[in-house]
């Protein structure tokens, strides 16, 4: 009995003292820190972000409400005078109940937010309140006029919005959303994030272009609380080793057409075994060289290298022998980690014979799986969750190379921050959820199909369904129809390609496709919308941004725009002397890479300036935010003093003749300057019918194709776009003349 005493009495005292550091650490009065305590001590909850929100007044606490005990704690935690205003189901829940005397709570009806002069006049003497949004990344109508209404109080009332969210009470068991979505875990560690106090007019000017809608801009700062909820601040090892921890260790994560499925468990198992044989082959820091196809064996290696605190450089294997070597001295690569069974089947021995020839050694997974022994195993069993370097979240991870489809291609290297940073800010603007399935045929090598289609998917437990190659188009359909994937990513030459063989159920299962890296065409979306019920959201991005940089959403869509900025993202328009709308755009934000490697600068690494990064799109951006691709700066012809887009010719050309592909390229012209030259598919076109077609549009002469050459096939590069280079060269040839710079 004396013993049981003494231990009541030592946990009391524990609980009083944990009380009065939190009452005076957080400003609380006594009830508001003997309420909290218990909460504080269960889910040792780190309240640290907070301290900025309790020291405003005349503020809109914004919370993103995502499960029945986040009233309790912003009750507990928020000053007193607070009005929270909830909706009817947390205003009367029963995990409320103890904490009703902590502050004024107020069911929501549209009264309260629409008849706003009280909440007006409230915030206009200092007051504070607490609105509660639903956590939905892309919310419905409904749910966005809520935004519409906080943010009209907010600007009536000239107050500050301070976002507020409860990372990790998604996964409480009183979560709102459903366990289906959110795996439940019991007595999570629960972090309070909020982002500082600023007006809606402040938040609009740090947006830059595009920021004139209020409701976009509370949206845009939530989507921003939700980017900063994710750790930024940790390597790709510990990212993913988070995810297997919060959604399971057992959870099948990934799956291939070769080996079948694996868990992250397997995966890190495995990625432990080679990391060990990786440390012997390569040097701490060094970049090390991943020629190997979509399959779980990729992302297995992927994995051992970030473990070993090795780069990976990822190499396109289809970009012929002379660009696999030139990549591999532009980024000092050694030693190349490949698959005897892959070389065979993708006939590439002329690739690996170069590689040799230049110097370069070959690891083989399958020599290294024979080598493995059962001590190796057991220990990688036992200790798989421990990397074998540390690495920073800052340091390089990857190194990508440029498609080569404008000149030389280049080393971007990409850091952990980078990569995590655009999955989550991507997932910040998507919804996504472990009920879905990704299936991704982009290849790795392509930064799309690495963050997007790999990383992504592995860091949030969505299911990934690795397929080898986008070009097998007949037996992609066949693949989606047996697995049944609810998310696909693509680009319109690969989109187009699949909906010519596909049958009318054949990608019935997927809820969106996100394409990007060319323009979507309005045939292949309205050939996805009637044959498969299926949109096509339309993004934009780049290597150096590793790469997602917009993209349209449920919510935020709009036709022949690329979307709005992802969170966290800045942009700017320079003047570009001819283009009378819009201007050459730079974006920064944690998701732009940390430099470049030159091909006459091989290893050498060269940071960028300032943290921006020159595009060389020409864009415009509209008052919501919607961005609209104008045409690469490169891709712009000067025909007698005037700039005219190569970009736009192709729409125009696209607009007459849906059916078919077509590049536009400009080559030199000693009358004009240059001239535009049609390299197309289709069999019948005549200059006088496009001549037409265009003055119907309204569009000038300066336009018109002066030259079109016939093809059996635009040439494509491996990420799926069209291959301009070449495309003019063969422009160049046919025409007999000398080829100039510009393309």
């Amino acid at each position: 009995m004396i013993v049981t005493g003494m231990i009541v009495v030592g946990l009391v005292a524990i609980f009083l003292a944990t009380a009065l550091i939190e009452r005076h650490l957080l400003g609380l009065n006594w009830r508001q820190a003997l309420l909290y305590t218990p909460l504080k001590l269960f889910y040792r909850i780190d309240d640290s972000g907070l301290d900025a929100a309790r020291n405003s007044g005349g503020v809109v606490y914004v919370i993103s409400h995502q499960s029945r005990l986040d009233p309790a704690l912003m009750l507990s935690l928020l000053p007193t005078e607070t009005l929270h205003i909830l909706d009817s189901e947390s205003a009367n829940s029963a995990v409320l109940e103890p904490y009703r005397t902590l502050g004024r709570t107020v069911e929501f009806n549209p009264a309260h937010i629409f008849i706003s002069r009280r909440l007006v006049r409230r915030l206009k003497g200092n007051g504070r309140l607490a609105i509660y949004l639903p956590e939905n990344v892309e919310p419905d109508s409904k749910s966005f006029r809520l935004y519409r209404a906080v943010a009209r109080i907010a600007l009536k009332a000239d107050a500050n919005i301070v976002p507020i969210m409860v990372d990790g009470s998604r996964f409480l068991p009183q979560s709102l959303t459903p366990a289906v979505r959110a795996p439940r875990t019991f007595l999570p560690a629960l972090k309070i994030r909020s982002l500082e106090a600023l007006s809606l007019t402040e938040i609009m000017h740090q947006s830059g272009p595009g920021s004139t809608r209020p409701s976009n801009a509370l949206f845009d700062r939530m989507a921003l609380l939700r980017l900063r909820s994710d750790s930024l601040s940790s390597n790709l090892f510990a990212a993913i080793l988070a995810a297997a921890d919060r959604y399971g260790h057992n959870r099948i994560i990934l799956e291939d057409t070769i080996t079948g499925s694996m868990t992250y468990r397997r995966l890190f198992i495995g990625a432990h075994v080679l990391a060990k044989r990786f440390l012997s082959v390569s040097r701490e820091g060094e970049a090390v060289g991943l020629l190997l196809p979509n399959s779980n064996g990729v992302m297995v290696a992927f994995l051992a290298l970030q473990s070993a605190g090795r780069v990976a450089a990822m190499i396109n294997y289809s970009a012929g022998p002379a660009n696999v070597v030139s990549a591999l001295r532009t980024a000092q690569v050694r030693t190349v980690i490949s698959s005897r069974a892959f070389v065979e089947k993708a006939q590439i021995d002329d690739v690996i014979a170069a590689i040799e020839k230049a110097g370069a050694s070959i690891t083989w997974l399958e020599d290294l799986r024979e080598s493995v022994s059962g001590k190796e195993k057991l220990s990688a069993a036992l200790s798989w969750r421990k990397p074998l370097v540390v690495s920073k979240a800052r340091s390089p991870a990857v190194i990508l190379f440029t498609s080569g489809s404008e000149g030389t291609p280049k080393g971007v290297v990409l850091s952990h921050r980078n990569l995590i940073s655009n999955a989550a800010q991507a997932e910040a603007r998507i919804a996504i959820s472990v009920e879905d399935m990704l299936f991704n045929v982009l290849p790795v090598f392509h930064s799309f199909g690495l963050t997007g289609g790999s990383i992504l998917p592995i860091l949030f437990g969505v299911k990934l369904f690795l397929y080898p190659s986008p070009l097998h188009y007949k037996i992609i359909p066949q693949v989606a129809a047996k697995i049944q994937p609810t998310i696909m990513f693509g680009t319109d030459t690969f989109l187009a390609g699949y909906a010519r063989t596909a049958k009318a159920d054949s990608f019935s299962s997927l809820r969106f496709v996100v394409a990007g890296a060319e323009a979507v065409r309005t045939e292949t979306r309205k050939v996805w919308k009637e044959r498969f019920d299926t949109e096509i959201l339309e993004g934009f991005g780049l290597t150096e941004a590793a790469p997602v940089v917009a993209v349209n959403s449920a919510t935020h869509g709009r036709p022949s725009t690329v979307g709005r900025l992802l969170p966290g993202m800045k942009a700017r328009l320079v003047p570009v002397e001819g283009i009378e709308e819009g201007g050459r755009l730079w974006v920064s934000g944690p998701n732009v890479m940390l430099g470049y490697m030159t091909s006459d600068r091989p290893g050498e690494f060269q940071p960028i300036a300032g943290g921006w990064h020159d595009t060389g799109d020409i864009v415009s951006i509209d008052g919501e935010g919607f961005i609209t691709i104008r045409g690469r700066a490169k891709r712009f012809a000067k025909i007698a003093g005037e700039m005219v887009s190569l970009g736009a010719v192709e729409m125009l050309v696209q607009s007459l003749w849906p059916e078919e592909r077509h590049a536009a390229v400009s080559v030199p012209d000693h009358r004009k300057g240059e001239r535009i030259v049609l390299v197309t598919t289709a069999g019948k076109v005549e200059r006088s019918e496009l001549q037409k077609h265009g003055k119907t549009e309204g569009f000038p002469e300066l336009m018109v194709p002066g030259d079109i050459i016939r093809v059996g096939d635009i040439p494509v590069l491996g990420s799926g776009k069209t291959d301009y280079v070449t495309t003019r060269q063969i422009a160049v040839k046919r025409l007999g003349i000398g080829g100039g710079t510009s393309f």
